[in-house]
């Protein structure tokens, strides 16, 4: 079942609402160092007073167990009991985190979700997906737990720097080529830059709510929403390796809906046609992300951990035209290494 999810203007007026509930014994709010100065001077009006602040260093190679302990440790510390309430306010990241955290901490502490990128508020924080990076692999542990709630305040994209705030666009773009070909063939021709994102969150949450609820735990059309992150994935998580050359979740499944667009052409789902308008968009917004022919292979040995997979199988979600997805498509190293390479010469 889907958390209630408010968004817009009144999202702050709910949240302070809820987290004033006389059945929470304590109120904790998990930051990462970036939202601790950006994001909680716009929030502090709706936080109750005596609320505590956990603070954990910002930046994907942070996601891990050693920082979940430092979670964890602060809770114990605090004496924190079943009652008490979890806030996550923060990007992917921490909305990551912070669920795994409160799902594990005492057999479930319950927790809100306040997500302040539009990754976050456009896809992380909603689905119930909790998790951490292990070993150098993208949410490699982790449970389904659906937040209490999530209050969506399209406000806090105002403390975003560009690159954060286009990021999260490759999710959005993700959602339209699995689901919407209307919404896709408009927005190219807009552009992705507008004044109020509100009506593109609210159609993203939407659409990503409806495939959730009909598969919560990801037996089947939930692996739609993976499109672009079996190659996605395995570009991040190798570029995390070599310092100096991280790239963003965003960047790196922008490069994943190219990539797997490709393939999907060479299965004969997509056309050649459809691959170029979806080429020319995301690269009108999306700088190409660099890596030479030779690091393909160690590229794709990270897809070989992709949570997707079965027996042995790289499965991918692959396209069947713009606006139709396909799941459970299986995919070899040498496709994966194609389609880098095809990327790479682009």
């Amino acid at each position: 079942m889907n958390a209630p999810v408010t968004i817009g203007p009144a999202a702050l007026a709910e949240l302070a609402a809820y987290v004033r509930r006389p059945a929470f014994s304590q109120v904790f709010v998990l930051v990462d160092s970036n939202t601790a100065r950006l994001c909680l001077p716009v929030l502090e009006a709706q936080l109750p007073a005596g609320h505590h602040i956990i603070e954990i260093p910002a930046g994907e190679e942070f996601k891990t167990l050693a920082t979940c302990g430092l979670v964890w440790d602060a809770l114990t510390q605090r004496q924190a009991d079943r009652h008490a309430l979890l806030v996550n306010v923060g990007g992917g990241v921490v909305t990551d985190l912070g669920g795994f955290c409160g799902a594990l901490y005492k057999r479930g502490l319950a927790f809100v979700q306040v997500p302040t990128t539009l990754l976050a508020q456009v896809d992380a924080s909603v689905g119930g997906k909790t998790g951490v990076d292990y070993q150098g692999f993208k949410n490699h542990l982790g449970v389904f737990q659906e937040p209490m709630a999530v209050f969506i305040a399209p406000v806090l994209l105002d403390t975003l720097d560009p690159r954060q705030l286009k990021a999260g666009y490759a999710e959005v773009l993700k959602h339209w080529l699995i689901a919407d070909a209307d919404a896709f063939e408009q927005q190219r021709r807009l552009g992705w830059l507008t004044d109020d994102w509100t009506p593109i969150i609210q159609e993203s949450v939407a659409l990503k709510q409806r495939i959730v609820a009909s598969d919560p735990l990801e037996a089947g059309p939930r692996k739609l929403l993976n499109f672009g992150h079996t190659v996605g994935h395995a570009l991040e998580s190798y570029l995390l390796t070599q310092p100096g050359r991280e790239v963003l979740h965003g960047e790196a499944v922008a490069a994943g809906l190219i990539c797997e667009s490709w393939l999907s052409v060479q299965r004969g789902l997509l056309s050649a046609e459809e691959l170029d308008r979806i080429e020319t968009f995301v690269f009108s917004v999306f700088d190409k992300i660099h890596f030479v022919l030779l690091e393909t292979e160690a590229i794709a040995e990270f897809a070989r951990q992709d949570k997707k997979n079965a027996g042995g199988v790289i499965n991918c979600t692959l396209l069947q035209g713009i606006g139709h997805g396909v799941y459970d498509q299986p995919v070899t190293d040498a496709d994966i290494v194609g389609a880098l390479r095809y990327y790479h010469k682009l």
